[in-house]
């Protein structure tokens, strides 16, 4: 199979199962709200959160695990493949033990300082302790997460992950409200989906791929490699500390700022709605990343680039074509989904501000893989994720000095797009990259397709009004935007290539 094709297949797959797993999650998400109700799902929020703080440690690692292994295939050494996945089994299962060991220890002292009601105290303890197990399983679902991602086998990984959502919603459905305590059995949950995961993704891989094992050989364990995977692991937890303690940490501010989990059962939503569109841009970017990385790895940095380029373009005019109808229709969508007393206000403003910085952040998310590739990732990272963190002081700041809320957390915004755009000068001092070019490619081809997209929302919005308008509005935004992107966005170049694909088909 060729790699244009290969995107393609792995692209639709991603797509078909992002489109499946955001159905599944709104209606669970409205199964879970109402069978927890709002203080125990904020509860959920809060206290998974706190865990989910430290998770972004296994997404680190399969970054980094998919980034060596990619590597390796694109200088064809299998003894290294083999090598890679074995030392960073090891890593995995040796990092997640010691951290859920540490972690446990602070339970009293992590439940206590967080605004919760005094009768579910205890319960939140539980929901720690069990979110902290869950979090030792995903650090050994990772490294073969990152094989299949390597392998570029995104169909399997989109199958598991249905099977994750329909398995959720089931017992959503059936089983939670014959729970007492409905709060402690959702967590376990949780738990159980990614044990799944892991069975899963491991036994597949046992089967079919030659370099996977259970358990490490002490033939293929290496220091110097451990030293170099543990490097780059440092940075790229790093990287994705930043970004996870700013998303959750703002979580932890605003508890603390209005004393409730109400506010954070309206944060919680706005998360898990930027997470879903989000799928969209990163489907391209999981289809794109290995071809990317093995580019680097056989000494072809022109190719590299040019992919890192395709990919920020089209990851953002993707995503384009459904946060800008979403945002438009927010509160329609939200009445649908959740019903129209069962959410907080404040959650409508959390949605718009967090998916406009998200569709920021795709404007360069390709040069941020071609860092990843090119393998020097300490300036870039100490220097870009580390601005992000200051969205949190500064929106304490400027709720200290009166600003209003909807003032504050437009800073948000702000700094995501500054860290976008100051991904290019250091592409350029590292990799070579083109700036002129970089903004012919990218940013000039993504105007006109934007101009089309928002003027078709607003048209749609402010010339109807009956039920279900915004599903109207979404195939509007999808049906004009595609075409606008095939006009405006694409070059004549992709259009052939895509011809002769569809022709080869």
């Amino acid at each position: 199979m060729q790699a244009a094709q290969r995107v393609i297949i792995n692209t639709a797959a991603q797509y078909t199962r992002t489109i499946i797993n955001i159905l599944l999650s709104l209606y669970s998400t409205r199964l879970v709200l109402d069978a927890l109700g709002k203080s125990d799902y904020g509860i959920f929020q809060l206290v998974g959160g706190v865990v989910a703080m430290l998770s972004f440690l296994t997404n680190a690692m399969v970054v980094t695990t998919q980034r060596h292994l990619s590597f390796a295939h694109g200088r064809g050494e299998a003894a290294e493949i083999r090598s890679v996945f074995a030392n960073s089994l090891l890593l995995h299962f040796i990092m997640g033990l010691a951290l859920v060991l540490i972690l446990a220890t602070l339970t009293p002292w992590i439940t206590g300082f967080l605004e919760i009601e005094p009768t579910r105290i205890d319960t939140a303890r539980s929901v720690y302790l069990v979110a902290l197990l869950t979090l030792f399983i995903s650090f050994m679902v990772a490294p073969y997460r990152a094989l299949f991602i390597a392998r570029e086998n995104i169909v399997y990984i989109s199958v598991v992950d249905v099977m994750d959502g329909v398995l959720k919603v089931l017992f959503v459905f059936f089983f939670l409200k014959l729970f007492p305590d409905r709060l402690l059995a959702y967590t376990f949950l949780m738990s159980a989906l990614r044990l799944f995961h892991l069975l899963a993704l491991s036994i597949y891989g046992r089967v079919n791929y030659e370099e996977v094992c259970i358990v490490p050989s002490r033939r293929d364990i290496s220091a110097a490699l451990l030293r170099k995977i543990v490097g780059f692991a440092g940075w790229t937890t790093y990287s994705m500390g930043c970004v996870i303690a700013r998303n959750q940490g703002l979580g932890v501010v605003l508890n603390k700022i209005f004393k409730n989990t109400i506010i954070n059962a309206a944060y919680g939503l706005a998360i898990q709605v930027s997470s879903s569109a989000a799928f969209v841009s990163q489907s391209l970017c999981n289809a794109l990343s290995p071809q990317l990385i093995k580019a680097e790895g056989g000494g072809y940095r022109e190719r590299m680039l040019s992919l890192a380029s395709t990919t920020s373009k089209y990851s953002f005019l993707l995503l384009a074509m459904v946060v800008m109808p979403l945002i438009a229709e927010m509160r329609p969508v939200l009445d649908f989904w959740l019903g129209s007393d069962n959410y907080p206000e404040e959650t409508v403003l959390f949605c718009r501000v967090i998916l406009i910085a998200t569709l920021c952040d795709q404007l360069t998310i390709g040069l941020n893989l071609a860092n990843q590739a090119i393998g020097r990732i300490r300036t870039f990272s100490l220097t870009i994720n580390t601005i992000k963190v200051l969205t949190l002081p500064c929106i304490v700041i400027l709720v200290k000095i009166g600003c209003a809320l909807l003032l504050a957390i437009w800073s948000y915004v702000a700094i995501e797009l500054f860290c976008a755009v100051l991904r290019i000068p250091f592409l350029k001092y590292m990799a070579g990259l083109s700036v002129r070019r970089y903004f012919t490619d990218v940013f000039a081809r993504v105007i006109l397709p934007s101009v089309v997209i928002c003027a078709v929302c607003y048209g749609v919005v402010n010339s109807f009004n009956f039920p279900f308008r915004f599903l109207v509005t979404l195939f509007m935004s999808v049906l004009f935007g595609g075409l606008a992107v095939w006009a405006f966005g694409s070059s004549a170049e992709e259009r052939l290539q895509f011809r002769r694909l569809i022709n080869r088909s």
